[in-house]
């Protein structure tokens, strides 16, 4: 018990994070946040692949690649205009995106494959 407590003692704290700065004009962040905000409020809690379909399909100017929009969803997360949510599906996790103001509506991306489950898809006996 001893050495637990030395060990605990002897660790480093993890450092903190400092804020998020963005090198955009804030017209170009103020279009660009509201377009990410807009395909999540539409299109409900999305993953960040997902995402990027969706704001590729818009044709952003000011986004210059996916990296750059995981950096603004950050800063967005930060100022709590969106939030992350998990999704848990057995042994895998899956992390979707979302507002704060829409229900987190998450379903499952694969299909329960346990007995007794309720499949309407089945024939019942």
């Amino acid at each position: 018990m001893f050495a637990t407590a030395v060990r605990f003692i002897a660790k480093k704290p993890k450092p903190k994070m400092k804020p998020i700065e963005l090198k955009t004009p804030p017209e170009q962040t103020q279009t660009i946040t509201r377009v990410i905000f807009d395909v999540l409020k539409e299109h409900g809690p999305l993953t960040i692949a997902d995402t990027w379909e969706h704001v590729k399909g818009v044709g952003l100017r000011g986004l210059s690649s996916k990296r750059h929009m995981k950096i603004v969803m950050r800063w967005m997360r930060e100022r709590q205009k969106l939030r992350l949510i998990c999704n848990h599906v057995g042994p895998h996790k899956q992390f979707l995106y979302t507002t704060w103001f829409t229900k987190p509506d998450v379903s499952p991306t694969r299909p329960s494959t346990r007995p007794g489950t309720n499949d309407s898809s089945r024939p019942k006996p």
